[in-house]
């Protein structure tokens, strides 16, 4: 039996003389996911947070001359708190949610990769603003998050075809000196895990690597290492992307700078934790991917870009460990 909520209600009038507060007023309400018992009373499922919120709205409010109240009160019973949680139901949100997904599924092909990023880009924000108010997720939120990943899957088979599937073994410790001068192999049109492992091939392994870009996996010569596709020398591991196994595999993830950036790469190939920087440079890659002729010119453009967010995360890890010795 479900224990009845405590609910943040929040009685106001809007200012009449200024339209445009009005509307600002009405739609923070609708973003921060309220429900409408009557005209001019809100609700919402207290928490602290929320109940903050609605207090700085309050406030907001009153200065703009209106007038708001904020009160709090549980449920009288259960069949009341049932007809409250009914208010917040978000079905019908998520189901045009999948019905936009479906339409565009529809796009994708023939699309560049900078149009692909900006769609996933407009449609995550779309799919995470109802995540962000649905206080009480069912099975219409279950649906929705598989079609997102289908989603996402969908887009990862047009940016990065072939994608790796993770390996089930262990991680062997190598050494840089047995990995001097030689051919490492990967996927053309090269994506952020590629990009970024190849870049720490030749920045912190191999500087004298040379690379082949495969139309195929099938087509990696047999004196190559390969990387980042299945049945590669490295690759995918557990749930490690194959930038971070080259760290693991090299003692490179000593390196506090190299490890934030296996973080976003992680992030930004497999999904995970928001990293601040990702969609930076999601959206240098996307373009740098549009512009460049051939995979040696895009890896040269973003290990320009790559050189420059380590360096940023070496500095800011000095800056960190100097806060933490004073």
């Amino acid at each position: 039996m479900q224990i009845p909520l405590t609910w943040s209600l929040l009685v106001l009038t809007l200012p009449t003389e200024n339209a445009t507060a009005r509307m600002r007023f009405w739609r923070a309400l609708k973003a921060r996911g309220c429900a409408v018992l009557r005209d001019g009373i809100y609700l919402l499922p207290y928490t602290e947070e929320r109940e903050a919120m609605l207090r700085e709205l309050a406030v907001a409010i009153a200065e703009n001359g209106g007038t708001a109240h904020l009160l709090r009160a549980p449920s009288l019973d259960a069949s009341q708190d049932a007809e409250f949680r009914s208010l917040f139901d978000r079905a019908d949100e998520y189901a045009s949610f999948i019905h936009a997904l479906a339409d565009a599924r529809k796009t994708v092909s023939g699309q560049s990769a900078a149009e692909l990023t900006k769609l996933q880009r407009r449609l995550r924000k779309d799919y995470e603003a109802i995540v962000a108010i649905d206080y009480f997720p069912g099975e219409a939120a279950t649906r929705a998050e598989v079609a997102w990943q289908d989603f996402i899957a969908h887009i990862d088979t047009v940016l990065s075809p072939g994608e790796p599937h993770p390996a089930d073994r262990a991680i062997r410790s190598l050494s840089i000196k047995d990995f001097q001068g030689r051919i490492w192999a990967t996927r053309r049109r090269m994506w952020v895990d590629r990009v970024a492992s190849a870049w720490l091939i030749r920045r912190f392994i191999d500087r004298d690597a040379r690379f082949i870009w495969l139309t195929s996996p099938d087509a990696c010569p047999a004196d190559a290492l390969g990387f980042d596709f299945d049945g590669a020398a490295f690759t995918h591991v557990g749930e490690r992307v194959t930038f971070e196994v080259l760290l693991a595999s090299f003692g490179l993830d000593k390196d506090p700078a190299l490890v934030r950036l296996g973080v976003m790469v992680h992030a930004l190939d497999v999904g995970g934790a928001p990293v601040p920087e990702a969609t930076g440079f999601e959206a240098i890659m996307a373009g740098a991917r549009e512009r460049a002729p051939d995979d040696d010119q895009l890896l040269d453009e973003m290990g320009r870009v790559l050189d420059s967010m380590y360096t940023h995360f070496m500095a800011t890890e000095k800056k960190s460990d100097k806060g933490d010795r004073s």
